[in-house]
């Protein structure tokens, strides 16, 4: 029987110490890849995977934002006899929303977005004239879940952070929702679309959010591609996330290829497909049974 580690959470990380929800996710890869008979042993991202494992997903590596030092130095220093799926290479350049900056080079139609090294008065006001917007969204560059995601406008008094990023604030993502596209070995599995909470700006569940099945038009699609593409190499999994800008055409949010969740109860094959590209990088002839 293949094995496989699941990064976890930091056991000391007190922000999810008491979440119920990691035990429930590690039970449902568990599930997941058991029709594979394939074995996933839950393992904290802080500590050596275990010695039998076969290859390491890296999907519940949450807290790593809190330990961001930390996170580089366990991508930068692993070893490759064991695959890291996504590889630590892509993952730690994933790490940094810098990496928007490297899609838009490469021309992906990316939100219009300016890093700020310390995100104090002087700098914010240039970014807003920057972005020439009178409400923006801030946050951290390194981050996960809205940790520290403020809505904006021009004359709210904030505190000083560092290394912190602007981009406009859409309506769009109110009125129409956040969209996002579920990508296996480069193929799309299944999308949903996201929507804030009446009077919240955040469409993730733990702030109200709610989630719906969606199907993603060619320009949704042709997105996704070319954000992949444009990636320094292709991720065995992602979340496109993308949203409308004011004159009606998509444009990235974010390419999550550390640990988004993947909405597995909204994939037709509720994963499968997941599955089975995880273990096309181990090379392995498992099939489901």
């Amino acid at each position: 029987m293949i094995a496989l580690a699941l990064f976890t959470p930091d056991p000391a990380d007190q922000a999810y110490a008491a979440r119920t929800e990691v035990q429930t996710l590690v039970k449902s890869y568990q599930d997941l890849f058991a029709r594979f008979d394939v074995e996933i042993l839950a393992s904290p991202w802080t500590v050596p995977p275990p010695a039998k494992a076969q290859g390491v997903l890296a999907n519940l590596a949450w807290g790593y934002h809190f330990q961001y030092a930390r996170w580089l130095d366990c991508l930068t220093s692993w070893d490759a006899r064991t695959p890291l799926i996504n590889p630590p290479d892509l993952l730690a350049w994933n790490s940094h929303k810098g990496y928007l900056a490297d899609l838009a080079q490469r021309g992906v139609p990316v939100i219009p977005t300016v890093m700020l090294a310390v995100a104090d008065p002087a700098a914010l006001a240039a970014g807003f004239a920057t972005l020439g917007v009178d409400e923006v969204v801030l946050k951290p560059a390194v981050s996960a879940g809205s940790f520290r995601t403020l809505r904006l406008r021009r004359d709210t008094p904030v505190q000083t952070y560092p290394d912190m990023m602007l981009q406009p604030f859409l309506p769009t993502v109110a009125e129409e929702g956040e969209i996002s596209l579920f990508m296996f070995n480069g193929a799309l599995s299944h999308a949903v679309i996201k929507r804030a909470a009446d009077g919240d700006f955040r469409v993730q569940p733990q702030y109200g959010g709610q989630m719906t099945p969606y199907a993603p038009d060619e320009e949704a699609r042709s997105l996704a591609d070319a954000a992949l593409a444009a990636a320094p190499m292709r991720p065995v999994y992602a979340r496109v996330d993308m949203a409308r800008l004011p004159d009606g055409r998509l444009a990235l949010m974010e390419l999550e290829a550390v640990e988004p969740d993947l909405y597995f109860a909204f994939a037709p094959d509720r994963g499968e497909a997941f599955a089975r590209a995880v273990l096309h990088v181990l090379a392995s002839p498992v099939s489901a049974g």
